[in-house]
């Protein structure tokens, strides 16, 4: 019961914030073009993965486009289009396997969506885009973490129970993938792909 209150909490706090941060958001070719290549490329390195003996998975970096796409052009289009990516993974992605409708909120709608919390802080420096790129990191863990503990127990190892078996399984997986794709995150000449990205017209 604690658990489903905790989960459930964090789940209408995010939404709720994301919502907010979202406001002013707004659309153009541009704009939607990139949204559509960010969403595109993490779907094609979800394809990318290695396989953990705790029978998780590391994947190949596939936060980093949302990561990106928040420090090149703006973190509101980023957290649309986690939204979007979390929906067309359901679809898309060969595995995954809702066991619960509420999973969609916890997990999928969170652990994208909170990509576009990279720049949350700014991208004028890297000592800014690594506070937010550990922030986006930590949402995302803690997403997994929760839709672990409250949609998974049945598949705890012997002895661990829920806790300790979403801890275990998501921890193995996500933390190597998000610091990978922070340290090449922040290696990325950013400054320039800023200015690439704007040629031709505002963002």
């Amino acid at each position: 019961m604690i658990s489903t209150i905790i989960t459930i909490l964090f789940a209408v706090i995010f939404q709720g914030a994301t919502l907010w941060f979202c406001r002013g958001l707004k659309f153009s070719v541009r704009r939607l073009c990139y949204a559509s290549l960010a969403c595109a490329l993490t779907i094609v390195l979800s394809y990318i993965y290695i396989p953990l003996p705790t029978g998780s998975s590391i994947a190949c970096c596939t936060v980093l486009p949302l990561m990106v796409l928040a420090a090149v052009t703006d973190y509101r289009l980023a957290m649309f289009s986690g939204w979007v990516c979390g929906v067309l993974v359901m679809f898309l992605v060969p595995g995954w396997q809702p066991v619960h409708w509420g999973q969609i909120f916890v997990e999928q709608m969170v652990c994208f969506s909170c990509l576009g919390y990279t720049t949350i802080f700014g991208a004028q420096n890297r000592g800014r885009l690594l506070c937010g790129a550990l922030l986006a990191s930590v949402l995302k863990i803690v997403g997994h973490i929760l839709s672990g503990v409250l949609f998974f127990s049945q598949n705890a190892w012997a002895g661990w129970g829920a806790w300790g078996y979403s801890l275990a399984y998501n921890l193995s997986s996500t933390v190597p993938e998000c610091a990978i794709s922070i340290v090449l995150l922040l290696l990325l000449p950013l400054g320039a792909l800023r200015r690439a990205a704007s040629k031709g017209g505002a963002l």
